[in-house]
């Protein structure tokens, strides 16, 4: 009888130790700062980025930054992941640039929508949002 009762308590405890383990896995943090690299050159693309990635249920705040291309978010990982919030700029036609040297880019059709000054592959139009930039400053 002890020995069925201590090979009981034995299986119960290392049950409720691996249970516990597993929540602690699976824990997801409620206010997860993530960053990364979105492709766009004005205002425009600012707005469409940031509002893309606000779509995405439980990202809380997002902001673009023009001269840096990053976007910083702070999102809620119980409800939303990366991937959705990527999947919602790759939709407005904004490129993503990986940490390896890849992008993920948007379809042709995407990048088509967006606004002919925001056409961010186009080497012309950027050098033109530079020498602007660098109108701007000097006055």
């Amino acid at each position: 009888m002890k020995n069925i009762i201590l090979t009981i308590s034995i299986f119960l405890i290392a049950f409720t130790m691996q249970s516990q383990e597993k929540q602690q896995e699976i824990k997801k943090d409620k206010n997860a700062k993530v960053v990364m690299n979105v492709d766009g050159i004005c205002g425009m693309c600012k707005k469409r980025i940031e509002t893309a990635a606000l779509k995405a249920k439980g990202v809380k705040f997002a902001i673009w930054s023009t001269k840096t291309h990053q976007l910083n978010l702070i999102m809620d990982e119980r409800k939303t992941d990366v991937a959705a919030v990527q999947k919602n700029i790759l939709a407005v036609g904004h490129d993503i640039l990986l940490g390896d040297g890849k992008k993920l880019e948007a379809k042709l059709e995407a990048y088509n929508s967006v606004h002919p000054c925001c056409k961010y592959r186009d080497d012309e139009i950027v050098l033109d949002h530079e020498v602007d930039l660098k109108k701007q400053k000097k006055n």
